[in-house]
């Protein structure tokens, strides 16, 4: 499919005074010393090529003398809050290597390098303006994936840690062709697990450059793993597709490789682990998940039109009233989580969407 998927640019949706009690009791809300706002006041840009010379659609932007001095501090500030606990008794030893503005995409992200002198090392991270579906996004990849997230919120800014890997878009045009045979069948079932736990927790627009490949050495193979990166369309888009990675033309190539080394039955039985996975996930998340959900279900994180196609769509492969009977995206969420953990608990799993 194209890029017609995407019916319309998702507006941002502002934080609910339920959703930032939320974020205060699990340590994700903070008082930043510099805002999104005050990176958009530089004063020049110049335009970030790779090393083939073509342009990433990042700036690398620049301030005044007295601005910078005053940003610096701030930005490392920063960094102590979101990967220790704020003590800034290292901060001396931390350098911004350089602030790019990303011009293209809905979150218009800031992207901090930030380096330790004393050994070289560097990391990245992200300053976006605060959106309440992001936050749900973030949220729920904490709870319901394999991994730990690391962000912090306020009312107008959101910072995000890096999720280091191999873009997809990048992955696929420069390494997946030099993946042996065993590798590329172990692609494939991760693609197929990752494809399903989109569509289960309605994360949208998973194209590749939307995730990325985490390639890990393990003894004498290369183990590779599928993260999302973009937590922008959660819960917003009306067409189910939207939530299927697989039916964007960018990840075509991966999908000639599931149908290449997956018979019918690996590929079902890929997604009833991924089921049972995420369905434990839900088990163990206890009340966390039960008051996110409860907050998302009074919140508005999309429109009429959208929640009304999507609960049909999905009513049609479930056969399920509660999607029907859904009137927020939030109780959508919480009938398509339900579904997955009754069906866990329950009943043999082929049946879900």
């Amino acid at each position: 499919m194209d890029e017609k998927l995407i019916s319309q640019k998702k507006p941002f949706f502002k934080i609910t005074s339920e959703l930032e009690v939320f974020l205060k009791s699990y340590d994700r809300w903070v008082d930043t010393p510099i805002y999104y706002s005050d990176l958009l006041r530089f004063s020049g840009s110049v335009i970030v090529y790779d090393k083939n010379d073509k342009d990433t659609l990042w700036v690398s932007v620049y301030f005044s003398d007295t601005e910078r001095r005053e940003i610096d501090h701030n930005l490392k500030k920063i960094y102590t809050l979101l990967h220790s606990d704020g003590n800034e008794s290292g901060i001396q030893y931390l350098n911004i290597d350089s602030i790019d503005y990303c011009t293209f995409g809905n979150s218009k992200p800031f992207r901090i390098k930030i380096r330790n002198i004393l050994n070289d090392n560097f990391t990245y991270y992200y300053i976006k303006q605060t959106d309440a579906s992001r936050i749900y996004g973030l949220e729920y990849e904490h709870m319901l994936s394999p991994y730990n997230l690391n962000f912090l919120v306020n009312n107008n800014t959101l910072i995000e840690e890096h999720i280091a890997g191999i873009p997809g878009d990048i992955f696929i045009k420069d390494f997946l062709p030099n993946c042996n045979d065993s590798e590329k069948a172990q692609i494939a079932k991760e693609y197929v697990k990752f494809n399903e736990r989109s569509m289960i927790r309605l994360l949208g627009d998973m194209r590749a450059y939307n995730y990325v490949v985490v390639p890990t050495h393990d003894f004498d193979q290369v183990v590779y793993k599928i993260r999302p990166i973009d937590f922008d369309q959660q819960s917003f888009e009306g067409k189910l597709s939207v939530y299927r990675p697989q039916f964007f033309k960018e990840n075509m190539p991966i999908m000639d490789l599931v149908r290449s080394k997956l018979n019918h039955d690996s590929i079902n039985q890929y997604k009833i682990e991924e089921r049972s996975i995420v369905a434990r996930r839900i088990i163990s998340s206890g009340n966390r998940l039960k008051k996110l959900l409860n907050i998302m279900q009074g919140d508005k994180v999309s429109n009429t039109d959208n929640l009304n196609r999507l609960k049909n769509e999905i009513y049609k492969f479930t056969k399920d009233d509660a999607f029907l009977k859904s009137t927020s995206m939030g109780e959508l969420m919480r009938a398509a989580l339900n579904f997955v953990r009754f069906h866990y608990e329950n009943v043999n799993m082929h049946g879900f969407f």
